[in-house]
């Protein structure tokens, strides 16, 4: 595999399993310097060791993203650890509970904005003065159910409906200086974030499984791996004239009338 990414350095978010290790993988074998980022007691150690057991080109940072002063810290220490930062993908992302808008908790709503979106900005505010130095590039993680209303989830729709604006308007602001932000919608994807929304809906994961799966004519969901090779070229120079876009990867759920 060509290495697209020799000698550039990118932070990845939510790193420790599903799609966000498959990106680092990827970006990883192409040549990247890959920082992973995921909660205290995960295991974004076990996975950066998988990646490279030096520690040359994965290296793990425990933190919560939504909280400010740690996610800036993290941002300083990759920068001085590797010398410079070339791309961010915005991967961290909570389900949350199902439940009717009017009963839907406070503090539930409180925490699926500020993992699903408000980290998203802070993610992307505190890269952007070394993207703006390089040119770098930025994918965030929305979804279909940024483009369209599920029921039982009003907040997590909202919040990928607002990281979908987010990329475009830092999209625009960071075209001059070459820096790309895009975002990607994917639907129905086989990780252990997708096995909880099945045992969340309405309580029968055999049957939710079946009816997600029936949404999509390609029948199945996506593999990780499938999600992170859209992601590596997004921030690839092969993507270099894409920029505040949102890439649909569902299966063909959303063509159908």
């Amino acid at each position: 595999m060509p290495e697209r990414f020799a000698d550039r350095v990118v932070l990845v978010t939510g790193a420790a399993q599903g799609i966000g290790e498959s990106v680092a993988v990827r970006l990883a074998s192409e040549g990247a310097r890959v920082a992973l980022l995921d909660l205290p007691g995960s295991p974004v150690s076990d996975v950066a060791a998988r990646i490279d057991a030096a520690g040359e080109r994965a290296r793990p940072y425990e933190l919560d993203v939504t909280d400010t002063a740690a996610l800036n810290t993290c941002v300083a220490k990759v920068a001085e650890d590797w010398g410079r930062i070339d791309g961010l993908v915005n991967n961290a992302g909570i389900n949350g509970p199902s439940a009717p808008v009017e009963e839907y908790p406070e503090d539930e709503f409180d925490r699926v904005v500020a993992v699903n979106l408000k980290a998203v900005w802070l993610g992307t505010k505190a890269v952007f003065p070394h993207l703006k130095r390089v040119g770098g590039a930025i994918v965030n993680l929305a979804s279909t159910a940024g483009t369209a209303g599920y029921p039982g989830r009003a907040p997590y729709s909202a919040a990928k409906h607002a990281v979908i604006g987010l990329t475009k308007a830092t999209a625009v602001e960071g075209a001059p200086f070459g820096v790309r932000v895009n975002c990607v919608c994917p639907s129905g994807v086989e990780t252990p974030m997708m096995l909880d929304a099945e045992r969340a809906a309405g309580g029968d994961a055999a049957r939710a499984r079946e009816a997600f799966l029936a949404s999509k004519p390609l029948g199945r969901y996506a593999r990780p791996e499938e999600i992170a090779a859209l992601i590596a070229f997004l921030l690839s120079p092969e993507a270099g004239y894409i920029t505040g876009a949102p890439y649909l990867i569902d299966g063909g759920q959303t063509a159908r009338p």
